[in-house]
């Protein structure tokens, strides 16, 4: 097997490799990551070609190193506001991690009973679908299952959400004029447990979200995270009584 091209640094090559084992769910969040001999000995590369990779990769949040033991993939924990909408893009950046997206599906539908009422249009109603895993460091963090008015929005499946994430796109081109979220407690099904990198009995945070624009019910998403990873906050003014 062809670990790197000839002319890419084999220091970056390493790192590749550790990011594409992290994506791939065969190192998950806390796992021990091979160690520098065997990184050594993988890549045919010096202790000291190994070591600026690991260092590198912790210096970016995706390894953690414990002196002594070993080194891991980091836990991460995310944080969000409840009660307003930031683009998880720059969430992740702003914590200076490194942000990806998977597109699973961006096609054109027809509205079931559950989606018609969720977006308060007649069954077999044309809408948009997308499905896409926003990923921090490598690591899966929300699966976003989103259902848009195509009358409202006709040009949403002609958008490149390799570089901006469905939410970004509505609110900069639909500024946002009302917000509804229902939040769950959930076990994962088949298909998110696969595309979440998660096992069957470990918990999820489903956020239900629906949004308006100038009174116009544009959007409507299921936001599941994986419940280590991820947890929202709030805190409200209020000069009412504890």
């Amino acid at each position: 097997m062809q670990l790197a091209k000839a002319s890419q640094p084999r220091y970056q090559a390493i790192k590749e490799f550790i990011c594409r084992q992290i994506r791939d769910g065969a190192y998950p969040p806390g796992a021990q990551v091979p160690t520098e001999q065997q990184l050594t000995r993988l890549f045919e590369v010096s202790r000291m070609t190994v070591n600026r990779a690991l260092r590198e990769l912790e210096s970016e949040g995706m390894l953690l190193r414990r002196q002594g033991v070993g080194t891991f993939v980091s836990e991460i924990q995310a944080e969000s506001p409840l009660l307003e909408i930031r683009n998880i893009a720059d969430e992740v950046r702003a914590r200076h991690h490194v942000y990806s997206n998977l597109l699973h599906r961006l096609e054109e539908v027809t509205a079931d009973q559950e989606i018609a009422g969720r977006l308060g249009l007649q069954i077999g109603t044309k809408v948009f679908h997308s499905l896409l895993v926003h990923l921090e460091n490598g690591v899966p963090l929300q699966l976003e299952d989103r259902y848009v008015n195509a009358q409202i929005v006709p040009d949403y499946l002609n958008q490149d959400f390799s570089g901006t994430t469905p939410g970004q796109y509505l609110s900069g081109a639909f500024p946002l004029s009302e917000l509804e979220h229902i939040v769950e407690a959930i076990l994962p099904d088949e298909r998110m447990q696969k595309l979440l990198g998660m096992g069957k009995n470990e918990p999820c945070l489903l956020v239900k979200r629906r949004t308006w624009s100038n009174e116009r019910l544009v959007s409507c998403a299921h936001l599941i995270h994986p419940g280590s990873r991820y947890r929202l906050s709030s805190r409200t003014r209020t000069s009412g009584t504890i």
